[in-house]
């Protein structure tokens, strides 16, 4: 679970970091006695019962019920340097790599609750979130539209798409064009989170 505050999960008066929660459901699942195995599936026998499951490290094992909760992965622009700096300054994951970028300037590419969930938590470290938005408006809900309008550490860049990331080793900055315009333009920024959706992971 990598969002940043849950905030309508029973039993938390206070909104809670999703690796925390899911932390807390692991330490209780261990403490009733539950093996957890943390290997990718490589097999799975659901012709007949009890249904058999095999991991690439070779464990085995069978059950009545399979539940398959195989996740989503993050949508991605599709442009060369971004597959080339990921994990160099291009991210899609704030909770997983925004500490990294503690007193930086970086860019947020969305205008849904993800990218505005993104942005609001990636003001905790860096010192300017840009966040550009393809549109001249905002997708995600109210709520979360008046928290990032009303933080100061955010601005908004619309009717712009990220063209290139900039950097050789590292991201250095974005172009960005303007679609009404046409007009390019390059910012600087050490960071690039891209927060445009989630495509579900439909194989094992």
């Amino acid at each position: 679970m990598i969002t940043s505050d849950v905030e309508n999960f029973p039993g938390f008066p206070e909104p809670v970091l999703g690796p925390e929660l899911m932390e807390r459901m692991r330490k209780q699942c261990e403490r009733l006695g539950v093996d957890i195995v943390q290997q990718d599936v490589a097999r799975l026998d659901l012709s007949r019962r009890p249904f058999a499951a095999e991991t690439t490290e070779g464990v085995r094992a069978s059950a009545e019920t399979v539940i398959l909760a195989t996740g989503a992965k993050a949508r991605l622009l599709g442009i060369e340097s971004e597959t080339r700096l990921m994990g160099h300054g291009v991210s899609a994951c704030a909770t997983c790599d925004g500490f990294f970028f503690k007193g930086k300037d970086v860019c947020v590419v969305g205008g849904g609750d993800t990218a505005i969930e993104e942005a609001t938590f990636l003001t905790r470290f860096a010192s300017k979130v840009t966040l550009i938005h393809r549109r001249d408006s905002l997708r995600a809900s109210k709520i979360m539209q008046d928290r990032a309008r009303s933080n100061p550490k955010i601005v908004f860049l619309w009717d712009s798409v990220v063209s290139e990331v900039l950097g050789a080793e590292k991201v250095s900055g974005v172009r960005v064009s303007n679609l009404k315009t046409g007009k390019a333009s390059d910012l600087a920024c050490q960071g690039l989170f891209v927060a445009i959706g989630h495509d579900p992971s439909v194989s094992l």
